[in-house]
């Protein structure tokens, strides 16, 4: 009887320093944040629109869990597990069109959409891809984004288009991922609203012909 109790007195407390030990192993995520260039004022002549509101983008259920997504094959979608957005990237991407269209001064108020108030255009949109595409030792990341505007009084489609970018990185790291999305987030935003400025004049004359009716 006294070898069993002196046996347990030995385990017991190798069996804590065994749990110890692999508690201090915990990992914990890391957080990151989409940091869009602030775009420069380049502001027309004239406003072509009166009021614009950009609703929250959409995205597929894998883009806004949480982790960020990279494909180890163009078939397949993966996760970093302890590598997870700090705000969901839906709200930097509308936050990044109104904040572009602003400084473009393509309308007289751009705002992001509440479902009050009756602005004269509604912008939607996508986010199609925002990940890391891993193809052997290359490594690039994929960002698109879709676009539409339509006449809120009307319905009529105004505009619309579709932008993809991608880019190569020399080193494979999360950070340097995050950093690329976000220049190429910047760069499909800008795409999108430049987009819009080169449609102004048949945008205008649509907008002009549903205001005389």
């Amino acid at each position: 009887m006294r070898r069993r109790n002196q046996t347990v007195g030995i385990v017991l407390p190798l069996m804590l320093l065994s749990l110890a030990g692999c508690a201090g192993k915990v990992q914990y995520p890391s957080y990151y944040v989409l940091d869009v260039p602030v775009p420069p004022s380049s502001k027309v002549e004239k406003p072509v629109f009166a009021s614009i509101a950009v609703r929250e983008f959409r995205a597929p259920s894998f883009l806004k869990e949480g982790p960020i997504v990279y494909r180890p094959t163009p078939e397949q979608i993966d996760f970093y597990d302890y590598h997870r957005w700090a705000e969901d990237p839906r709200r930097v991407v509308t936050r990044a069109m109104v904040q572009e269209i602003r400084a473009r001064g393509l309308a007289e108020s751009v705002e992001l959409f509440d479902g009050r108030g009756t602005p004269e255009c509604l912008i939607t949109g996508t986010v199609d891809h925002l990940e890391e595409v891993d193809k052997g030792a290359n490594v690039s990341i994929e960002v698109g984004l879709s676009a539409r505007m339509i006449n809120v009084r009307t319905g009529e489609l105004l505009w619309q288009d579709t932008t993809t970018k991608t880019a190569t990185l020399d080193k494979r790291s999360v950070a340097g991922v995050v950093s690329e999305m976000s220049q190429e987030l910047g760069s499909a935003v800008n795409s999108l609203v430049s987009s819009i400025e080169d449609h102004r004049s048949t945008v205008s004359l649509s907008l002009g012909s549903s205001n005389s009716e």
